[in-house]
This record gives C-alpha cells, structure tokens and sequence, in this order.
C-alpha cells in the first residue's frame, strides 16, 4: 500500500499540473496523454503503477518485449532508439514507436510491418536542439525528404513527431525547441505530399519530468514522464 499511495499522490499531482498548463493555453485536458517512463523502475513499482494508469514506455526494445508479456493490458511506447536488428521485436510488442530517426529506419520498419501484415503507429524523431549526442531527422532533413517519408504511409502509420530538448535546470529554455517542432508540424501539414497521403500528423511527443509544464504550453499531445511519477520510492 504505501508503494500504491506514493504512486498516486506523485500521479495526482502531475494531473494537476497537466490540468492547470492546458488551462493556461486554451486546450482541453483530454488533448494530453501521459506516458509513464518505467525503464528504471523497479518492478513491484511497475505492477503497483499497473492499477493507476495504462500507458508505460520503455527505451531499450528487449526490456519493452518482457514487460509487455508480464502485463499485457498496457499500453506499451518504445520511446528510445530503435536498432535496425531490433524492429521486428518492437513491431510485435509496442502499440507506438516514438523513435524513428532516420529514412533508413524507417524502411526499415516499413519493410518488416509488411511482413508482418501489420500498420504500426510511429512517430518520427526531431533533432531540433541540434545536439551531436542526440539522434533524429534535423529540420532542414525532414523538409528535404518529406515527400519520401510520406511515400511510407502505405505501410506505417506516421502519427506525428517526438522531440528532446536540451537538459537544463530551467524549463523555459525548453519551450523555443518545443514551438519550433510545433511549427515545423504546422508546415509539413500543409505540404500536398501530406494531403495526398491524408496524413494529419496530430501528436507531438514532447516534455518530460523537468520541461513537460511549457511542452504542453507549446503544443504537446503526448508527455514523457518518469521520475516525477516514483519519486518517494527510492533511487530512480
């Protein structure tokens, strides 16, 4: 019990916050998913969290596969990078991959889902804070090769675009990345590429623990969260 009541008092706390963030931007809170980031997470932390909220993500595809079997009523993201010996395992254990940061990639996963005879959910990953470290399309890419992303929708449903800002102690040097890849959303949406396909790009897959107050402010649909949400519990 004292497990389940840490977890939802972290979770009621973060709702409030969600709520309060739409409220200051004009979108209502169903405009906003949560996805709870376990990939430290003890397990018993995992299960007690099982009972409160339904959609998980994962970053490495083999940890996402064993949990999805152990809990299988969840609702399982893969919201790290994605190696190409690894897309079959993702495909056939993840509701929404978040990660797909490369045509390569992408053709990938377009190629196995067509063996697999399956349309999988993905989101396509934006490199906006223009960190080496960091992988993802650059904005300048994602114009350039749109009309062939696009001509991948046949076989992989392109929901949209997740993004990392740059750590920092201050959120608000988040928000100009966060703008920038609803922007740059706003754009290819309007592209005859992405008419013709009848692709909405609707989600944005942006903030986490410390940044996930103006990711909403910004745009965001979806929001990464993980130590907020086992805070209390011991080392995350």
């Amino acid at each position: 019990m004292p497990i389940y009541n840490q977890l939802s008092q972290n979770l009621n706390e973060i709702h409030d916050q969600m709520r309060a963030a739409c409220g200051r931007s004009g979108r209502s809170p169903s405009d906003v998913r949560l996805i709870a980031v376990t990939k430290y997470a003890e397990w018993p932390w995992v299960e007690a969290l099982s009972s409160l909220h339904q959609a998980f993500g994962e970053n490495r595809p083999q940890q996402l596969a064993e949990r999805q079997v152990l809990l299988p009523q969840i609702e399982w993201h893969l919201i790290g990078q994605l190696q190409r010996n690894k897309v079959k395992l993702a495909l056939q254990h993840a509701c929404v991959i978040h990660s797909i940061d490369s045509l390569r990639l992408l053709e990938r996963v377009a190629a196995v889902a067509t063996e697999l005879q399956i349309r999988p959910r993905v989101l396509l990953e934006a490199n906006l804070s223009q960190e080496a470290a960091k992988s993802g399309f650059h904005a300048e890419g994602l114009r350039r090769d749109w009309s062939q992303i696009v001509s991948f929708s046949k076989a992989v449903q392109i929901d949209g675009f997740m993004t990392m800002a740059a750590e920092s102690h201050d959120p608000e040097e988040a928000r100009p990345v966060f703008r920038s890849l609803r922007m740059l959303r706003d754009e290819l949406q309007q592209t005859a590429a992405s008419r013709n396909a009848g692709l909405d790009l609707c989600e944005l897959s942006m903030g986490m623990s410390g940044d996930f107050i103006p990711a909403i402010e910004e745009g965001a649909t979806i929001v990464r969260i993980g130590s907020r949400i086992f805070s209390g519990l011991g080392t995350f």
